[in-house]
This record gives structure tokens, C-alpha cells and sequence, in this order.
């Protein structure tokens, strides 16, 4: 797949979504609970193709909620697909990819998207690469086990995103008692088990 004519590419949560209105985006995902209503930041846009996808920031089933599944993952990836497909039809792209905080969901989705642009690319850079667009990023483990699975990664994003994970905790222990309080203990406990951490 060659790389898609993408020039700037953003991460945010929704509160954060006016701010980039004057910012030519040209592409949105939108990866929000089911249920949520529509966001209104969007009429200020300019015209933009927008994918939006309803499921739950889980990792763990819990009654009532939608699990981050392998086909929201192939979704992602598929709308991967129609952006290089549409790169014939313009000049230039912005993608601006979206959840409720700009840290789980969407940035499984971001770094799942370098995935598949760079297919050669090492499991570190492509972590690297997703801190540089956003800092705070934590990726939903889920989703990032499915895209490997799907990119014929063989466990590489996985074990690689254990040492993001310590490298997070080590930047702002906060995420101790951030994930952990959002059930995401077995992700801490991930990057605890890593054989070593990002420097």
C-alpha cells in the first residue's frame, strides 16, 4: 500500500474539536460510545468525508457495553484503504482522528493506520511516530492486538506497545491511577512485565 497523500495528521479529544476548525481538515474518524449524540463542533468545518464508529473504550467485556472488536478494527482499516484510494482526487490531506479524550481509541486507530502506511516500518518508530502527533496517547491494547493480527505484525505492536506503555508511566506516573481506575489495570501490569522499558 503506498503511503496516503496525508500531509497533516491530529489526534484530539472532543473538547478540543473547535480548535482545529480553521485547520483544513479534509478526513475525521470519529470512534465514540453508542449513543453519544451528534457533535456539533463539526458544522464549523469546512466540507470533510467523516467515518463515525460507535463502541465502547474497554478492554475487558463488561455487561451492557460494546467491546472494541475485530471488525470496528478492519472498519479502521478499510477507511485506511479509501484514503489512499481518494488520493488521486486531490492535492493534499488532513486526517483529524477523534474519541471522547484523544488518548485510548483514537490513537490505537492513529497508530494502526501508521501500520498499515508503513508496512516495512519498525514496531518502535511507528510508537514513536504516535507520541510525536500525540503526546499522551495510551492506545486502546485491544485494538492494537487486532490490527496486528490483521497487518501480519506477529505480536511485534504488541510487545512493542508494552514498552510504550512503560515509557508512559515512566513520563507521567499519573497513568498509575488513571488506567487503573478505568479498569485498565492489565495494561499497567503489561508494561510492568515488558523486558524493558523505552529510554
Amino acid at each position: 500500500m503506498k503511503p496516503i497523500t496525508i500531509s497533516v495528521l491530529t489526534v484530539c479529544g472532543v473538547e478540543e474539536l473547535p480548535g482545529h476548525a480553521a485547520r483544513n481538515v479534509t478526513h475525521v474518524l470519529t470512534l465514540i460510545d453508542p449513543g453519544t449524540p451528534d457533535i456539533a463542533a463539526f458544522a464549523a468545518y469546512d466540507d470533510h468525508h467523516r467515518r463515525i464508529m460507535q463502541f465502547h473504550d474497554i478492554i475487558e467485556p463488561a455487561e451492557g457495553k460494546i467491546m472494541p472488536s475485530f471488525e470496528h478494527v478492519a472498519e479502521i482499516l478499510a477507511f485506511g484503504e479509501e484514503l489512499a484510494a481518494s488520493r488521486n482526487s486531490r492535492q493534499d490531506g488532513h486526517l483529524l482522528v477523534h474519541c471522547y479524550m484523544g488518548v485510548s481509541r483514537s490513537t490505537a486507530a492513529m497508530l494502526s493506520l501508521l501500520a498499515q502506511v508503513h508496512p516495512e516500518e519498525a514496531e518502535e518508530r511507528l510508537f514513536q511516530r504516535l507520541r510525536e502527533i500525540r503526546p499522551q496517547a495510551w492506545p486502546n491494547s485491544v485494538m492494537v492486538g487486532h490490527a496486528d493480527a490483521q497487518l501480519g505484525r506477529g505480536g511485534r505492536l504488541i510487545e512493542a506497545l508494552k514498552r510504550h506503555y512503560g515509557w508512559q508511566l515512566r513520563r507521567d506516573p499519573r497513568f498509575y491511577d488513571w488506567m487503573a481506575g478505568l479498569g485498565r489495570q492489565r495494561e499497567i501490569d503489561m508494561a510492568l512485565g515488558a523486558v524493558h522499558f523505552y529510554f
